[in-house]
């Protein structure tokens, strides 16, 4: 499925809500928008770049006179290109901004909710549990929303991508990294759903038997 400009999405039907995720930018940034189809709250995770596009992204999941409904966007982490349509998408809507509680002074508008492990945000009967990861930047946050069918699905941003996790520039990050990811995300099933912040996504169980050789390889 696609909307009406150039820019194309996908939407995926979930138990409980709907997922919209659109790729942008020259870095294949990836946006996603979940909708809690009894509501029809909106959920934004990541306005990378591209404010029109997510904005008729956010129209075409929860149509109205006033252009669509976003009640929260997410932002995963403070680099740039995960925050270009940020200022403009909550212009447009009048959407709460939620980050990292290290991450958020670094973004361009202010921020309204400040995340810690173990927080939750929510958008209408949509419920997603924070959990921080700590290394590709101090106030990096993944969000783990459970279907109504049991399924997880974990937003990573660029903390965790098929084959790795994300990049780190000092060993101690590196470290902090894994040590996350091994505590707060492997403890999911296998079959949890990981949709990072570039490219294609993968599970935690293809993942699982590569642990070890990330450790070892220190990347």
């Amino acid at each position: 499925m696609a909307d009406s400009g150039s820019t194309h999405f996908t939407v995926t039907s979930l138990p409980g809500a709907e997922l919209r995720q659109v790729s942008v930018s020259e870095l294949d940034n990836n946006c996603y928008l979940l909708t809690d189809t009894s509501t029809g709250a909106q959920l934004l995770i990541d306005a990378a770049d591209d404010a029109p596009a997510l904005l008729r992204m956010v129209e075409h999941g929860s149509p109205g006179d006033d252009g669509g409904r976003l009640d929260l966007v997410v932002t995963t982490h403070q680099h740039w290109d995960h925050h270009r349509a940020l200022r403009d998408v909550v212009e447009a809507t009048g959407a709460r901004t939620a980050a990292g509680e290290e991450d958020a002074d670094a973004l361009p508008v202010p921020v309204d909710d400040r995340l810690r492990h173990g927080d939750k945000v929510r958008a209408g009967d949509l419920v997603l549990d924070v959990v921080h990861l700590r290394g590709h930047t101090p106030g990096s946050v993944a969000l783990a929303w459970k279907d109504g069918d049991g399924l997880v699905h974990l937003f990573a941003g660029d903390s965790l991508f098929p084959g790795g996790p994300g990049r780190t520039t000092r060993r101690e990050d590196f470290e902090s990294l894994m040590a996350d990811l091994e505590a707060r995300v492997f403890t999911l099933p296998d079959e949890t759903r990981v949709y990072p912040g570039h490219g294609k996504g993968t599970t935690l169980g293809a993942e699982r038997p590569h642990l070890q050789e990330w450790r070892e390889r220190g990347w």
